[in-house]
């Protein structure tokens, strides 16, 4: 499951910006073979008056991304997903001028469940069942 926590001054993302972007966020991991229902999207709508980069309330998106159905061991494989990333959220940030920053926290999949059950080994016919269904089967 990715889960992404956006956090952006208010009225940064109109409602057609949020599903856009949360469609791109669950295509880029659908590619990769995960159910779309794993990926979820959280928009924290923040004051502007509540939001400091450096100690100055800027224009800024900070995005947590929480990775629990896959993590990366090899390094460059880390730094070509974190740059695919960077690729995929700049058109709603970066290119409209805001100060942006992510992080990817892996967390180990066995401290992970969903509708009660730990999910399917990735690539086993389980996985690709809950993939094809959009939802969590019991197994």
């Amino acid at each position: 499951m990715p889960l992404w926590h956006i956090h952006h001054p208010a009225d940064t993302f109109t409602a057609e910006d949020k599903q856009s972007f949360a469609k791109d966020i669950t295509d880029y991991y659908a590619r990769f073979g995960l159910p779309e229902f794993y990926a979820v999207v959280l928009f924290h709508e923040i004051p502007a008056d509540s939001f400091y980069v450096g100690g100055q309330a800027i224009p800024a998106v900070r995005i947590t991304i929480d990775h629990l159905a896959r993590q990366l061991d090899d390094p460059e494989m880390r730094k070509r997903m974190t740059e695919r990333l960077h690729a995929l959220i700049a058109p709603y940030t970066q290119d409209r001028g805001l100060h942006l920053e992510f992080n990817v926290t892996e967390v180990p999949r066995d401290t992970w469940m969903i509708a009660g059950q730990f999910p399917p080994l990735p690539g086993t016919d389980i996985e690709r069942g809950w993939v094809e269904a959009n939802k969590p089967l019991p197994y």
